[in-house]
C-alpha cells in the first residue's frame, strides 16, 4: 500500500510533536500545521484504521511501530535534506520548504546516494 504525502506529514509531525511534548493531541497538530481541527480529526480517522497510529479514549495520538518508521524515514530525510541545502548556500526558509517536497518523492536508492556522498565528507 502506497501511503500519500499529507499523511507522511501528519506521521512526521506527530513524531516532532512527540518529541516535543508529554503527549500529542489532534489540537496540537492542528495547531503545529495551522489546519483546522475538523481537518485533523479526518486524517487521524485514517491514520488510525490503516494502522499508523492508536488514539487513547483520552484523545492521545501514537505512532504504532509501522507509523514510526514512516515518521522517522521522513524526519531522518528532512533533517539531511534541508541542512544539506543551507550548507549549499540555500536561505533556511527555502531549504525547509525544500527539502519537505524533496524528502516525499526521492526514492530510498537516491537518498540513501546523497546521504552517502554527505557523510564521507
Amino acid at each position: 500500500m502506497t501511503i500519500r504525502e499529507s499523511a507522511e506529514n501528519y506521521l512526521e509531525t506527530i513524531l516532532i510533536l512527540s518529541e516535543r511534548l508529554p503527549v500529542v493531541r489532534s489540537v496540537d497538530i492542528a495547531t503545529e500545521l495551522n489546519f483546522k481541527k475538523s481537518s485533523i480529526s479526518v486524517a487521524m480517522k485514517h491514520l488510525r484504521e490503516n494502522g499508523y497510529i492508536t488514539v487513547t479514549e483520552q484523545g492521545y495520538i501514537y505512532l504504532t511501530e509501522k507509523g514510526n518508521e514512516i515518521a522517522e524515514t521522513m524526519y531522518e530525510r528532512h533533517k539531511l535534506l534541508s541542512s544539506w541545502l543551507i550548507e549549499l548556500g540555500v536561505d533556511e526558509k527555502t531549504a525547509t520548504e525544500d527539502a519537505c517536497r524533496i524528502e516525499h518523492d526521492i526514492s530510498r536508492e537516491s537518498f540513501e546516494a546523497i546521504k552517502r556522498h554527505i557523510c564521507k565528507k
